[in-house]
């Protein structure tokens, strides 16, 4: 696992755009499948790809994407739906995005299951993912896999956790009741099969989860810990977010990315 540490927010939302943009850049499979999350983590790593593709240093027109997760429930016009979330952040800011290979689960679906199921073919259709960026709850979850979910599942139906209601409710009126209680979300390992993962981890509140997805036993109660066994995992974090890592492997990230530069 690669832990590579910056100063704050914004340069680790940099660091991360450049390093998504170079692999798009020198890929030579077309098209080239990115995985995505929502939420407040990746917006930085949005604006700076955008910003990119804007000024011409990055096409989009042979990436294919796809989402992590939806809630269940919401039309693709509610503001609070990720489907709206990722066009107002991302899609509608780039300027060669073709709509048809934009992938986003479908919470309004009749059959939840049956629609997970297709989004997992639609997946291996394409060879599976090359690189997906993701973030993680302040409990560990990836995607909608909450605490004790298999590291083995695919793409299906979540119940949502009061605790995880209660940290999105901000986003709807600050009622946990007012957020939707399923969503259908990617698996652990939907996620651990892509050809590389780019874990996004900042802020203080965040400082157990990312000592428990770096240095904690590998466990369904820290379902990010199993990207311990993922041959190819970094983990993007800011300063803030390593108040729990020991000394010894926060200067050992340190010292390895150092190197690397040299």
């Amino acid at each position: 696992m690669r832990v590579v540490i910056q100063e704050n927010y914004e340069k680790m939302c940099l660091w991360a755009a450049h390093y998504i943009a170079g692999k798009i850049k020198a890929s030579k499979k077309t098209p080239f499948v990115l995985g995505l999350p929502t939420g407040s983590s990746p917006i930085g790593v949005y604006r700076e790809l955008a910003r990119m593709n804007q000024a011409g240093e990055l096409s989009f027109a042979n990436v294919v994407t796809f989402n992590m997760d939806e809630y269940i429930g919401l039309p693709h016009e509610h503001d609070q739906s990720y489907w709206y979330f990722m066009h107002d952040n991302f899609f509608n800011h780039l300027v060669d995005m073709k709509p048809e290979n934009i992938n986003i689960l479908n919470g309004m679906a009749e059959d939840p299951e049956k629609e997970c199921a297709r989004y997992e073919e639609k997946i291996a259709s394409y060879g599976g993912i090359d690189l997906f960026m993701g973030g993680i709850g302040v409990d560990g979850h990836i995607a909608f896999n909450e605490p004790f979910t298999s590291l083995s599942s695919r793409t299906g139906v979540r119940t949502l956790t009061t605790d995880t209601r209660i940290v999105n409710s901000r986003f709807f009126g600050n009622d946990p009741e007012a957020v939707p209680s399923q969503a259908v979300s990617v698996g652990v390992g939907t996620v651990m099969d892509s050809k590389e993962v780019l874990i996004l981890i900042n802020g203080h509140n965040k400082a157990r989860a990312l000592a428990a997805t770096v240095e904690g036993g590998v466990s369904q109660k820290w379902t990010c810990s199993a990207l311990q066994m993922h041959n190819a995992a970094i983990i993007a974090c800011d300063e803030a977010a390593c108040g729990e890592l020991t000394v010894d492997a926060y200067k050992y990230f340190l010292d390895i990315e150092r190197k690397e530069r040299l």
